[in-house]
């Protein structure tokens, strides 16, 4: 009777797709097409566009080059003042619960298909790495350990590890700026603002603003990782990039994941990219960890493997101390290089140890003769300096235990070798003792008066 009313038409093809929800079938080619065309005919209608949007997505279109064009004004739309919308909308608006039913249902669709959307992306939120809280804090502290120096060319991997955790300890804020820095490190380190080693940090970043409630930021870090993908494509279409290989494989090494598997991401990655030395490295060390549970244990192949890595690679202090460690248990003499790597590098916390386990083994193990007490008090004392700071670090800020704290800076302080841990510990303990404050003045003053000033 009045078939010029284009409004009139697009509201029955909304009512065909809501009822198709109920249908086994789903959504018949006819009424998609009948929505094409009312969407042609209506296009102020942002709720029929935006349904027919979805509908296209779900049947595997890419709609990603007309959806951001759509966004602002369909939030606007979603947002607007009421009686704007009735005057403009007539049909629509005649009751609240309409409205809200209609703002429930788009919000609800655009969600279910942002979702979809982000389950196949290649990151730490997609990784089933089945983490425990205890785990968390424990790769977390691990992480703390390597530090975040110039020049590691793992440090965008751990910024990424340690958003994703931080993410799941529950601070969200903290996870959103690791994610950033790990982008900056990528840009610095490769040398450019671009390349497949964002695909992962880009996924990430769409994980956390879905969670966040930023759909539309999600959004459009997934049209990064699209952009990404369709840029630098795996050599074949069953293979993930090299680089998301490398970054899962360090990913799952860390939180103590299936060593077999690290090893054979690794492998792919290195069999696809050969150039990328570190790779090799922690190729090689997953090869010595799965060892440990051989019965045959490391393998001379392996060995020499791990030689050769080491000379390629002699910055990497992990690879450096294992390396030293197998060493020592073949009965070879390693006192001079454990020696000259703690020189060169007395700050590091995770080198400390493995140079203790290498005296240990050395000494106890591969010797039949019994140890000097010289070598004895130097495996002990390089793994007690880093116990008591941290452990005193840890009282102060975690628990409040001051006096406890306190107690461990002074035998960190009281063991007679050099080091970061060392010094730091008797400057807190100056710190403390010159503001004259704490009760146990009297007890530091005495501890440092028979201490020599590192």
């Amino acid at each position: 009777m009045q078939p010029d009313m284009v409004e009139w038409n697009s509201w029955p093809v909304l009512a065909l797709v809501y009822a198709s929800k109920h249908s086994r079938t789903g959504l018949e080619d006819d009424i998609l097409e009948k929505m094409r065309i009312a969407q042609e005919q209506d296009p102020e209608n942002l709720y029929l566009a935006a349904h027919y949007l979805d509908q296209r997505a779900q049947r595997g279109e890419r709609i990603e080059d007309e959806a951001p064009k759509q966004k602002w004004h369909i939030t606007d739309f979603i947002a607007a003042d009421p009686k704007h919308q009735e005057q403009n909308h007539p049909n629509i608006y005649r009751t609240t619960d309409l409205r809200k039913q209609l703002n429930d249902e788009f919000n609800s669709g655009a969600a279910q298909t942002l979702v979809s959307r982000l389950k196949p992306l290649q990151c730490h939120f997609t990784w089933d790495l089945g983490l425990s809280r205890s785990l968390l804090l424990r790769c977390r502290d691990n992480l703390l350990d390597i530090g975040t120096e110039n020049g590691n060319p793992w440090l965008g991997h751990i910024y990424n590890l340690r958003g994703f955790i931080q993410y799941r300890l529950g601070f969200s804020e903290d996870s959103l700026s690791f994610f950033n820095k790990a982008k900056q490190a990528f840009c610095k380190i490769r040398s450019t603002d671009e390349g497949p080693w964002l695909v992962v940090n880009n996924g990430n970043l769409a994980w956390l603003h879905h969670h966040l409630g930023d759909q539309a930021e999600s959004e459009d870090y997934l049209l990064k990782v699209d952009a990404l993908n369709k840029k630098y494509t795996s050599s074949s279409q069953t293979e993930l990039h090299p680089e998301t290989y490398a970054e899962k494989a360090y990913t799952l090494m860390a939180f103590n994941g299936d060593i077999n598997l690290v090893a054979d991401y690794f492998q792919r990655a290195i069999e696809m990219q050969p150039d990328m030395v570190e790779w090799n490295s922690w190729h090689v060390l997953a090869l010595l960890y799965a060892s440990k549970h051989s019965r045959t244990g490391l393998e001379d192949d392996i060995f020499e493997k791990m030689r050769i890595a080491q000379e390629q690679d002699p910055e990497n202090l992990y690879l450096a101390a294992h390396y030293l460690c197998q060493c020592a248990m073949r009965g070879e003499s390693i006192e001079d290089e454990a020696q000259e790597a703690l020189k060169n590098h007395p700050d590091e916390p995770y080198l400390k140890r493995h140079a203790a386990l290498c005296y240990y083994e050395k000494r106890f193990i591969c010797s039949d003769s019994p140890p000097k007490k010289s070598m004895l008090n130097r495996a002990v004392s390089l793994h007690q300096e880093v116990l008591f700071n941290s452990y005193a670090t840890y009282l102060h800020l975690q628990n409040q235990d001051r006096k406890m704290s306190i107690r461990c800076h002074m035998k960190a302080a009281a063991i007679p070798h050099q080091s970061f841990f060392r010094k730091n510990s008797f400057k807190v303990l100056e710190n403390i003792r010159d503001k004259g404050r704490d009760r146990m003045c009297g007890e530091i003053r005495k501890c440092l008066a028979n201490l020599q000033e590192p």
